[in-house]
């Protein structure tokens, strides 16, 4: 199963992906996040920065809700995600191939048009 090893692998194998300083991993691409480590919140006490679970951007609130509703042992949400949309990834429940699909998704969604154009006319490949 995957972990924050594979996250920080696979992200960074993306074109223009940068890693931002953090106590866990922060991935973004043209200055807008795609997955990052989990910051807990935890009443009373500091945020808890899991990197045991992924926090991806999935584009909308119906893709939200099909991942939640049809892998909830893989994916699940918090009131402080609420109409935001991303969901909180399981990495032991998940496998590096999903995973890669999973981040590479997060990554187009959030990747400026310029280089996903360079994508589909074939000058830049995916790692």
């Amino acid at each position: 199963m995957a972990d924050a090893d594979d996250v920080r692998r696979l992200a960074l194998a993306l074109p223009q992906v940068v890693e931002i300083d953090s106590a866990g991993f922060d991935f973004r691409v043209g200055g807008k996040g795609f997955v990052w480590s989990y910051p807990e919140r935890r009443p009373g006490k500091p945020r808890l920065i899991r990197t045991d679970v992924a926090v991806l951007f999935v584009g909308d609130h119906a893709e939200k809700e099909a991942l939640l509703l049809g892998e909830p042992d893989l994916f699940f949400t918090t009131p402080s995600y609420d109409g935001l949309p991303l969901v909180m990834l399981r990495l032991a429940e998940v496998g590096v191939d999903r995973l890669r699909e999973l981040v590479t998704d997060a990554w187009r969604m959030r990747a400026p048009q310029a280089l996903l154009d360079d994508l589909d006319d074939g000058s830049l490949r995916l790692g």
